[in-house]
């Protein structure tokens, strides 16, 4: 990252023509070079904190647009600095020339990420909340902008600060015993120290095993359609997105490999995903669509198992020979007995095999919203009202850094090993939680994490 003590300015607005664009200025000298646009005549140099105030630009006697302009004085900005945002009319020309009289005045253009990461600097914002900008400015349904309200309120923040101050806790206890250690004196009652980490382990555990709902709602739950072929998987596909996208025949083994599609049910995004037949086959193309149809089913949170209902339920031999070449452990599955409108029994069983279980016409679009209801229930979207839910991965991957030093301390405990052993993996668990935060954090890490924000963020 360059020069944080320099000025800076970019087009906070997507690139295209609009009605508007915003440039934004950020720095020292943002008040004084801002104030090189616009005419000495101008109210600009007098306006006052936070105001929205018109202005006209010139260059020299040119006049280059009419804008609205607004001043923020440090600390009350966005970025702890300086700041000017100027609103000004689309085009690219405007722009252009707005952007370069600022940089002949004295800035330079503003790097991916820097507003935000000046917001960090000047502690508007600590790192969470920081990265959840980006996922604000990304979230492209109503659960993925929920979750990054919540991180940007400082929700993630509050819980690794709880847990923090349990761990300063434990340090302190150690520490105290260490600087009697002469006398040997013991503060630390090893029974204590159990029972604070036990409490502490339970909260990092919640944090993690909440990543996999968090990662899924901010990227899309992978569902799989299974079966055997010519069950109707293609068609369901069809039917959902309310599109030919799969190619549907009477002719079993038609999809040879997996489709897939984005659908937003709910205000939560899923990825559907149209699989092959699964059968034995001697065909060495459908063989390989076959391994694809067994990895989506491993890697998707929700499977959706069809099978024609004409014929009957799928076979115990059947779900032991699919469960052999992948995992359905811990899946949400759904049983889906299609193709009803071939057969004049009513069919009311609701479970099978543990599982829910629902009869459709995919053909004649019968109880595709009941099916649809089941799907979105088998997200527990109602975890994100009150729990604090992981999204990111690298929180993810620090946490399990604090798991297992969790686990290092409550060995060393149980072993009777010496006090300052057991203060050293205390304060490894600290700076694994600081490096969430952002209290210990290197510039490679801040670059690589702001790096990836748009220019203007």
């Amino acid at each position: 990252m360059a020069n944080r003590n320099d000025t800076v300015c970019a087009i906070s607005t997507p690139q295209g023509i609009g009605a508007i664009a915003v440039i934004r200025v950020s720095g020292p000298d943002a008040l004084h070079y801002s104030s090189k646009l616009f005419k000495k005549s101008s109210s600009f140099d007098n306006l006052k904190n936070n105001i929205a105030k018109y202005e006209e630009i010139y260059d020299k006697e040119q006049l280059i647009d009419q804008v609205i302009v607004v001043k923020y004085f440090a600390p009350h900005s966005y970025t702890g600095e300086n700041m000017v945002e100027i609103s000004c009319h689309g085009s690219h020309f405007i722009i252009k020339k707005i952007l370069e009289m600022l940089i002949q005045a004295g800035c330079r253009s503003a790097e991916a990420g820097e507003f935000t990461m000046r917001a960090f600097m000047n502690r508007k914002l600590d790192l969470p909340q920081a990265e959840a900008v980006s996922d604000l400015i990304n979230s492209q349904t109503e659960a993925s902008h929920k979750l990054a309200i919540k991180q940007l309120k400082g929700n993630i923040s509050k819980k690794l600060e709880e847990l923090r101050l349990k761990f300063v806790d434990l340090a302190s206890m150690l520490e105290l015993e260490l600087d009697f250690s002469e006398e040997d004196v013991e503060f630390a009652d090893r029974t204590q120290l159990l029972q604070l980490l036990s409490s502490i382990k339970s909260e990092v555990n919640k944090l993690i095993d909440s990543y996999k709902l968090g990662n899924n709602l901010k990227n899309g739950i992978p569902v799989a359609i299974v079966g055997e072929p010519n069950v109707g998987k293609s068609t369901l596909l069809n039917i959902l997105l309310d599109e030919d996208r799969a190619i549907v025949s009477e002719i079993p083994g038609t999809t040879r490999d997996t489709i897939e599609e984005v659908i937003t049910l709910d205000g939560i995004s899923f990825r559907f995903i149209d699989t092959a037949g699964l059968r034995n086959s001697d065909n060495a193309i459908e063989r390989i669509g076959i391994e694809r149809s067994y990895k989506a089913i491993e890697n998707a949170e929700i499977v959706l198992w069809l099978f024609d209902s004409s014929t009957g339920m799928p076979s115990h031999d059947n779900i032991e020979n699919i469960s052999k070449r992948t995992c359905l452990e811990g899946k949400n599955i759904i049983f889906i007995g299609n193709k009803i409108d071939k057969i004049k029994d009513q069919l009311t069983e609701t479970v099978f095999q543990g599982h829910p279980l629902i009869y459709i016409s995919a053909k004649e679009y019968k109880n595709i919203n009941q099916l649809l209801k089941l799907i979105t229930d088998a997200c527990h979207i109602n975890q994100l009202n009150d729990n604090t839910i992981l999204t990111n991965v690298r929180h993810y991957d620090n946490l399990l850094r604090v798991n297992e030093t969790i686990a290092v301390i409550e060995k060393s405990i149980a072993s009777a090993l010496p006090t300052d052993i057991i203060a050293i993996d205390v304060h490894a668990a600290l700076e694994a939680i600081g490096a969430i935060t952002g209290t210990v954090a290197n510039e490679d890490i801040l670059n690589n994490i702001f790096g990836k924000f748009c220019i203007g963020k």
